[in-house]
């Protein structure tokens, strides 16, 4: 684990903020050289704040920080980009959201990880820019699960070790941490059919670059079945489900009333 100098900068990505008395918030960052940081942003709630516009949620930017008695303090921000195409668009605003506050769920403080760190990045730009957000979406949340350790098995059975065969269904078995054959039938575990084209799907998301997986994957039978194994894999890893995933869920339902934003991961 990095430990910074009393004065330090470094990239980051902001994921939330809450406030702090009457003037001050704190800033949770996903930092390229520290991983995720919390720091006060001092008199951030007043007007004439240089701070404000740069430590809003998803803006990336170059942020100085100096060692502070119990958070560390932002003294200096300079921007980087602020992904405004994910502020102009209701729906790219909910996905953005999502991917920072599961980020933010799964990380621990000071644990530094520059491909984590990369990833959100190319996330948050793939979101601002292409049409096929469902699949950005997916391939984040794989991508992350396997960063974070949290890798799924599925290519074997994960209840007796036995490798699987090619273009077969399967089960999935998110609380034993993959798929499992469909000869085993473990009890007391939640099975969930999983059909051979969703298989290699995920297998594609797993194993294959973005460019690779993005074309086979954009069909809307397959997403929402993808979304579905993936969100229980990502509830069984953190024990905790991600709130802006209701946002995300209520903005895809349209039209309507607009719901409210949530604090960007605010727990």
């Amino acid at each position: 684990m990095a430990r910074p100098p009393r004065v330090y900068k470094t990239a980051a990505i902001v994921l939330r903020q809450r406030t702090l008395g009457d003037t001050d918030k704190i800033i949770t960052l996903y930092s390229a050289d520290y991983g995720k940081v919390d720091a006060v942003a001092k008199g951030v709630r007043r007007m004439k704040s240089r701070l404000a516009g740069n430590v809003e949620p998803l803006s990336h930017g170059s942020y100085m920080f100096a060692k502070g008695r119990n958070l560390d303090i932002i003294t200096q921000a300079q921007s980087i980009e602020t992904f405004q195409p994910l502020r102009d668009d209701l729906g790219r605003l909910s996905y953005a959201l999502y991917a920072a506050e599961l980020l933010d769920r799964a990380t621990e403080e000071r644990a530094e990880n520059f491909t984590v760190y990369r990833l959100l990045v190319d996330t948050l730009r793939r979101l601002a820019t292409r049409d096929d957000i469902d699949v950005v979406l997916r391939y984040f949340e794989m991508s992350l699960l396997t960063q974070l350790g949290y890798r799924p098995e599925l290519r074997r059975c994960v209840f007796r070790g036995e490798e699987l065969k090619k273009d077969k269904t399967a089960l999935w078995a998110p609380a034993l941490g993959g798929v499992v054959c469909m000869e085993c039938k473990p009890v007391d575990v939640v099975l969930t059919a999983l059909s051979s084209e969703a298989l290699a799907a995920l297998q594609l998301l797993q194993d294959g670059s973005f460019s690779e997986a993005a074309k086979p994957l954009d069909s809307g039978e397959l997403a929402v079945e993808l979304e579905r194994y993936l969100r229980d894999a990502i509830h069984y890893a953190l024990d905790q489900d991600v709130r802006s995933a209701a946002f995300m869920d209520e903005v895809r339902k349209g039209p309507g009333p607009v719901p409210q934003t949530p604090g960007a991961g605010i727990r």
